[in-house]
């Protein structure tokens, strides 16, 4: 594998991991949001990721290998089907008849630990990017 496909595979999933990060803080946004453009309380998101060929042309050594080396893309984001959460309270504006509130369907603690993760898998690409880096200034030095 050569640096710029190292740089790709690793920028795909920083690319992924920052829309992960994006829905879930918009999800913790609108944890509490009974009304929405559509109609009822906001529903909360989730991205799907996808590994995928690189599209680089591998004819060389990598001939065997070329056809596992994929990158990671967000193909969709999809709300969740979860019930709405339910809260007695007569005197809220978007109350019904019987004096229920539905709220979204967003679980706080869910969407932390899915922050946690993207930030943590994001570090971890970034890593793999400096190493790469570092690895490209090294062979210029050997070539002097």
């Amino acid at each position: 594998m050569d640096i710029l496909t190292a740089m790709q595979i690793s920028g795909s999933a920083l690319k992924a991991e920052r829309s992960r990060l994006n829905i879930a803080a918009m999800n913790l946004a609108n944890a509490n949001t009974t009304r929405t453009m559509e109609g009822g309380p906001y529903r909360a998101k989730s991205v799907v990721f996808e590994a995928r060929p690189l599209d680089r042309d591998f004819n060389t050594v990598l001939e065997g290998a070329a056809s596992r080396l994929r990158k990671v893309e967000v193909v969709e984001v999809v709300e969740d089907k979860a019930p709405f959460r339910e809260v007695y309270d007569p005197s809220h504006p978007d109350a019904d008849a019987n004096g229920i509130v539905r709220y979204p369907n967003v679980n706080v603690a869910e969407q932390m630990v899915d922050m946690m993760n993207a930030r943590r898998s994001y570090e971890a690409n970034v890593a793999a990017l400096d190493a790469v880096k570092e690895m490209a200034l090294r062979a210029l030095e050997i070539s002097r």
